[in-house]
């Protein structure tokens, strides 16, 4: 008989601090040594003994730092979790979780991934056996049907996606996945927990890329893993140590700096993100416009339900396909075109050409990805500019 875990959200303790407090307060305490209000940074690699095995708690900077050990506290409170660890990049974080999993695991993900994402799973599926299928997990039925036919023993999801910001309903696919005992992992990056909580909802691990909204400012790689239960934390520990990816002490404090202003940033990309996506819906020569936060996003109303804010992602088609794509991308002035997301300036890229370019080109575009597919990462600029910058290279 598998094991049945509850994926109801629990009831928020109205005497708990709020987010904005956690951010700041949660697993940072003053220095004890001198008071300092931030956590110093350890740059040190080894720790001394005063006997053989005996030690403060340190002893090798790969196994644990003090500056990684307040960062992975902090992490654990903000997503409401048991504990956490941080990597030196998301996929650092993915990767080592991978490597938790026997030859033969059956893992059922998401089919709108970021292409990392995608390109890992396919070489696990090529390399060590890793039985991997994708599917549209926004779909309750298809997915209930195909986990109760496959019983795969992991169930891995993004929500909101990348890039085509598809969600799941966390809560019914946790359910469906936990009938079967599957471990439930979701890429929260995109929301944050400023806007969703996946353990709330019953998820095993949640996972991000710390480089993006927790880093904040396009000034740091970093990855970070955050768990439910203490055995499974314990268990990944091991490996994290074991496989040696793990971020520098000063990498842990610029991610702990931007935790800080995680709640006030996030707030604002929203907003701007509300802005131009409203100004792309409106403009005759943008096709389709993706923000979850739009009644016109198809599930827009699972949105209102299980999110508290929208995010700052968009996402678009402008009609003239990769051509026309291109020349407003030379326009731009604001947005920057690059890779990555989450920083306070404002990114674009085309994901079909950069992000996502390991995806085979027929199975982006049956997946909805097309040449002229525009990511938007919003920022935090004035909302007037931002909108002036995009109409301007749509040409009004």
């Amino acid at each position: 008989m598998t094991r049945k875990r509850t994926a109801r959200a629990p009831a928020k303790d109205p005497r708990a601090p709020r987010f904005d407090t956690v951010a700041i307060h949660g697993g940072q305490e003053p220095d004890p040594l001198t008071g300092a209000v931030n956590v110093p940074v350890y740059l040190t690699s080894t720790y001394v003994q005063s006997a053989p095995g005996v030690t403060k708690g340190y002893d090798y900077s790969r196994t644990a730092n003090p500056t990684r050990s307040v960062l992975e506290k902090s992490l654990a409170e903000i997503e409401g979790g048991t504990g956490a660890l941080a990597f030196s990049s998301g996929l650092g974080a993915l990767n080592t979780f991978l490597w938790s999993l026997p030859s033969g695991t059956r893992l059922l993900a998401g089919d709108d991934l970021y292409g990392g994402t995608y390109r890992l799973l396919e070489h696990a599926r090529r390399t060590w056996g890793l039985e991997v299928e994708y599917l549209d997990l926004g779909d309750v039925a298809r997915v209930r049907t195909k986990v109760r036919s496959t019983r795969p023993q992991v169930v891995y999801l993004e929500s909101p996606t990348n890039p085509l910001l598809k969600l799941v309903d966390l809560q019914a696919a946790t359910e469906v996945a936990h009938e079967v005992d599957a471990t439930v992992v979701v890429d929260n990056t995109f929301a944050t927990p400023v806007f969703q909580r996946p353990l709330a909802f019953g998820a095993d691990v949640v996972l991000h890329s710390t480089t993006k909204y927790l880093g904040g400012h396009s000034d740091v790689i970093g990855g970070a893993l955050v768990f439910r239960d203490r055995e499974r934390l314990e268990s990944l520990r091991w490996l994290q140590n074991a496989a040696g990816s793990v971020p520098g002490p000063f990498d842990c404090f610029l991610v702990l700096r931007g935790i800080h202003t995680l709640g006030l940033r996030m707030r604002a990309h929203a907003a701007n993100a509300r802005a131009v996506a409203l100004a792309l819906e409106e403009h005759p020569r943008v096709e389709r416009v993706l923000y979850p936060g739009l009644p016109s996003h198809p599930q827009h109303e699972l949105a209102r339900r299980q999110m508290t804010g929208f995010g700052g992602m968009v996402t678009a088609d402008l009609k003239g396909g990769l051509p026309e794509a291109r020349k407003f991308l030379s326009k731009l002035r604001y947005f920057y075109l690059g890779e990555s997301l989450g920083g306070v300036e404002s990114l674009i890229e085309a994901p079909a050409l950069m992000t996502h370019q390991s995806i085979p080109k027929a199975e982006r575009e049956a997946r909805g990805i097309r040449d002229g597919l525009l990511r938007f990462s919003v920022g935090v600029e004035d909302p007037d500019d931002l909108v002036a910058d995009v109409l301007r290279a749509l040409g009004r």
